[in-house]
């Protein structure tokens, strides 16, 4: 019997407010994360993601709203969320003078745990960086690079992790790579929340996508539905639905132009849903 707490979301956010002096980043963010899914959180530089993933780990504070991460509330239980978590950020956060190896080892020496020798030779193998292991980290690729910093993120083996702009800076076979260790991270039960502000990153690997815009969550949908959002477009007689990035491209408008007020944001998304018809 499925228990009332098993029903909760890995993630919960309500209401969510930031600013940095008159500078207002999150404007009300809202949205749950089902567990054992991936979550996109997709927008364009500036719309407020690494904020919104530092408040949920703990490293900023909100100034309105709650969020509670693995049922814990980030502000009165932080200690609690950071032991349910792991963090990646945009970039690998490896020492490369250090093997792949010996990088995995100090972190679970680091967590306290006995056995680090037999963790880190299971993380190698479950990224399949185990011929590289005995190698400075310092000569791998991105992508292994990559591979190896989720890897340390996994120590400890937390429920729920956080994927700042994991592929940035990436060659395509190096993304490949990752997308690949991120649905494998999934498939095991992990909940992953994944920001992004590439298309086909999102529609690649999300259960659920939110597309959040000058710091509010515009919409929220899996793929599919938010493909409906826009009409199927006719070319000599076939049928072809809207691309993921037609759909964004519509919700958010010219990202060029200077803010709006909110109660003018729907007649924004209104007139860019014309355009691209």
């Amino acid at each position: 019997m499925t228990t009332p707490q098993a029903q909760a979301p890995a993630i919960r956010v309500q209401g969510i407010e930031k600013s940095f002096k008159d500078l207002h980043v999150l404007r009300g963010v809202d949205f749950d994360v089902t567990a054992g899914s991936i979550f996109a959180l997709l927008g364009s530089n500036g719309a407020g993601k690494t904020t919104l993933v530092r408040i949920l780990s703990t490293l900023l504070k909100a100034d309105a709203g709650t969020a509670t991460v693995h049922g814990f509330d980030v502000a009165a239980k932080a200690g609690d969320v950071r032991e349910s978590i792991s963090l990646t950020g945009q970039f690998a956060a490896v020492d490369e003078v250090l093997t792949g190896r010996e990088n995995l080892v100090l972190v679970a020496k680091l967590r306290h745990l006995t056995n680090s020798a037999a963790i880190a030779d299971e993380l190698l193998a479950r990224f399949s960086l185990t011929e590289a292991g005995g190698r400075r980290a310092g000569t791998y690729s991105g992508g292994m690079r990559r591979r190896l910093d989720i890897a340390m993120s996994l120590i400890g083996d937390p429920p729920i992790i956080f994927l700042d702009e994991p592929t940035t800076g990436l060659d395509p076979q190096a993304r490949i790579e990752v997308w690949q260790t991120v649905k494998q991270l999934a498939k095991g039960g992990t909940t992953v929340l994944l920001t992004t502000q590439y298309l086909d990153e999102a529609e690649q690997l999300a259960d659920r996508i939110a597309i959040l815009h000058k710091g509010t969550i515009i919409q929220n949908g899996t793929l599919g539905e938010l493909k409906q959002l826009l009409p199927a477009a006719k070319a000599e007689y076939v049928e072809k639905q809207p691309s993921l990035e037609e759909v964004f491209l519509a919700l958010v408008g010219d990202t060029g132009e200077t803010d709006t007020a909110d109660g003018d944001r729907s007649d924004d998304i209104a007139a860019a849903g014309k355009e691209s018809r």
